[in-house]
Formats: C-alpha cells, structure tokens, sequence
C-alpha cells in the first residue's frame, strides 16, 4: 500500500513542477436575445505551486524509501 502511495506521490510531484498547474475551459452566454445566442469560451488556468510539487516528491521518495520494521 505504502509503495502505491509512493508512486502515486512521486508522479503527483513530478507533474506539478513539469508543467506548473492545469488548465480548463468554460462557455458562457454573452447575449440571449430571442432566437440571437452568443456564446464565449473562455480558459481559466490554476496554478500550483512549485513547493507542493517538491513536498509530493519528497513523500513519495520517502514511502518508497522508508521500510517498515518487520514484526518477528
């Protein structure tokens, strides 16, 4: 469980600091007038920051690493 989570992590992290945040796009009406509709598209960008991409890869490199003690 603990190394999926690693991996999933260290991805995570890699993602964020190769591109930064992510984009989407929204339509919108612009003028409704009767049969006459106008609509826009428009693209909203979140960024991430770069410190939450470093803190994933260190989680994931940390349960990737990190082994657990074994019960005997």
């Amino acid at each position: 469980m603990n190394k999926m989570l690693g991996i999933i992590l260290l991805a995570f992290g890699l993602l964020v600091l190769a591109w930064g945040g992510f984009s989407f796009k929204t339509r919108e009406k612009v003028i409704d007038i009767g049969p006459i509709e106008a609509t826009r598209e428009k693209t909203h960008h979140v960024p991430i920051a770069p410190i939450a991409g470093v803190i994933a890869v260190a989680a994931g490199v940390g349960l990737l690493v990190v082994r657990r003690p074994s019960h005997n």
